[in-house]
């Protein structure tokens, strides 16, 4: 499944799967592994600062996480470059969901902006449960 979403000039596509040979059904256990793009769409030099995911499963629990960059980086995007990292999570039912926001600056010759982009909401699910 892919889902997009651009936010002042930063879009963000998100690509999932179900990882089948890292999940164990029998313990409630399913991996999923997701790929994130961002790429710089607009006209300012941005740099990704933080996270915030919030992940939910098929019972409508939900958990957030926040933090520094993303896998251990803070990309700095200048017009028309992207970045693309790869992540995982971990549910206990075979179907979730996941969205959120990094939170980005903008670096100009007046200062810097901060501000939040979109993560688009993306389905984490194993296909067979969706029949």
């Amino acid at each position: 499944m892919t889902a997009t979403a651009i936010t002042q000039g930063v879009r963000v596509t998100v690509e999932s799967r179900w990882l089948p040979e890292r999940s164990d059904p029998e313990r409630h256990a399913w991996l999923f592994t997701y790929e994130i793009s961002i790429e710089n769409v607009g006209e300012d030099i941005v740099q990704l600062l933080s996270r915030h995911w919030i992940i939910e499963n098929a019972h409508g629990k939900t958990e957030e996480v926040r933090g520094p960059g993303v896998v251990g980086e803070t990309p700095v995007l200048a017009p028309g470059q992207g970045f693309s990292y790869r992540s995982f999570c971990p549910l206990n039912t075979e179907i979730g969901s996941m969205r959120g926001t990094f939170q980005m600056r903008t670096v100009s010759g007046d200062g810097e902006a901060k501000f939040d982009i979109e993560v688009p909401h993306f389905a984490l699910f194993v296909p067979s449960a969706l029949n």
